[in-house]
């Protein structure tokens, strides 16, 4: 009984405990000392991204541009100390934190406003982007040749800046007159005097700041860019039918077909799937008829798409010579179905092609997603470091 009335006595007495005293005084003056440091790295680091952007202009066109930038802004880093010194900081019990929260702060304000002064308004460091297409690059007589451009330019860039010109096989220049909106040129060159040979063309783009990108280019016509072998009367559902087209009349895939007394479209394979110049159809496909006389004109189609723009540009060769054949009595004939081109939104979705699916690939649309500039992931990475370096100082006044 004793002993636990002394437990209980013991357990009465108070804890010889006292509470720190605070030092109101001491911690006003770190923490403005430490905003003081704080707001001189940030000016220092604005003071030398702007000298930065002197030697970034000064470096124009060097391929160690950026690094010798960067080397400039570390190396220089080294006068924050003698700035604190300089204006009489106390930095008794600065500490690692201290300095590391400096040299971010200081590293970070460089960093951002370098990005603003090197970019449009305060800085055009680009050329204009130009790619440009000629449909087809061989034509027969009597064809056309369609001219698109993708134009752009991180000011602007407008009509007046941008010149085109076309020199024919005789050395005649022309300077002719084209269509520019929403960043797409466009022209139709119609050959009025039906000149044979190779024409040059050049497309001039400058922007608001005088920089220029030249774009040339070539294109031909000849009477023979696309030539039929077949028999012509006669004609079994087994029959080849040999198409040459050349392959300068595009640099990508193009697409051979014909018309029947100009009906629709039937496409043609390639004989072999790597050979862009030769073609074999029959007359096994639905157009044909048994025991008939037929028209048949033969094209083939120059497509181009610009990258991340879903507007189909195209222009034809028809040959111009029509062939006339004469159908045997062959049930097999007109009975097969078309060959259709094949498509990219089945290939997306995992899903096989059709069974009558041209052996090669046509140009279809494409894109490429937007990523993050340098500006962005530098934000990002400077938005986690404050917030972690808040996080710890509340912590720590915390406990």
């Amino acid at each position: 009984m004793a002993k636990r009335q002394k437990e209980g006595t013991e357990a009465e007495e108070p804890l010889d405990f006292q509470i720190p005293k605070f030092d109101e005084e001491g911690f006003i003056k770190r923490e403005r000392r430490n905003i003081k440091t704080l707001f001189i790295s940030f000016l220092f680091g604005m003071l030398l991204a702007v000298i930065c952007f002197g030697f970034w202009v000064l470096l124009e066109g060097s391929f160690l541009r950026w690094e010798l930038v960067l080397l400039v802004a570390v190396v220089n880093s080294i006068w924050i100390k003698y700035l604190f010194l300089k204006l009489n900081i106390d930095l008794t019990d600065f500490g690692r934190k201290g300095w590391l929260t400096s040299f971010v702060t200081y590293f970070f304000t460089w960093v951002l406003v370098l990005i603003v002064l090197v970019n449009p308004p305060f800085y055009d460091g680009e050329a204009p982007h130009v790619d440009m297409v000629a449909l087809p690059g061989m034509q027969e007589p009597g064809g056309t040749i369609l001219f698109a451009a993708h134009i752009t330019d991180n000011v602007g860039i407008n009509k007046a800046g941008i010149t085109f010109t076309i020199t024919d096989p005789n050395g005649t220049i022309l300077t002719p007159e084209f269509t520019f909106e929403d960043n797409i040129f466009r022209y139709t060159y119609q050959n009025p005097n039906n000149l044979l040979g190779t024409f040059n063309y050049t497309a001039v783009a400058s922007d608001t700041s005088n920089r220029k990108t030249m774009f040339t280019g070539s294109f031909s016509y000849n009477a023979d860019v696309i030539d039929v072998t077949a028999r012509n009367t006669g004609i079994l559902s087994t029959d080849a039918i040999i198409i040459r087209a050349d392959e300068r009349i595009s640099n990508e895939n193009f697409r051979v077909f014909y018309k029947i007394d100009n009906g629709s479209d039937i496409n043609v394979d390639r004989k072999d799937p790597s050979d862009k110049e030769k073609y074999e159809t029959t007359a096994e496909f639905k157009g044909w008829t048994a025991n008939s006389t037929i028209s048949v004109s033969f094209y083939a189609e120059a497509r181009h798409y610009f990258v991340n723009n879903p507007e189909k540009f195209s222009n034809v060769v028809k040959h111009t010579r029509s062939s006339t054949f004469t159908t045997a009595d062959d049930p097999n004939i007109g009975k097969e179905d078309t060959l259709v081109e094949w498509n990219a939104t089945r290939a997306l979705l995992r899903q096989s092609q059709l069974p009558n699916t041209l052996n090669y690939i046509t140009p279809y649309p494409t894109g490429i997603g937007a990523t993050p500039g340098f500006e962005v992931i530098v934000f990002i990475v400077a938005l986690v470091a404050v917030v972690f370096l808040c996080r710890r100082r509340k912590n720590k006044k915390t406990t």
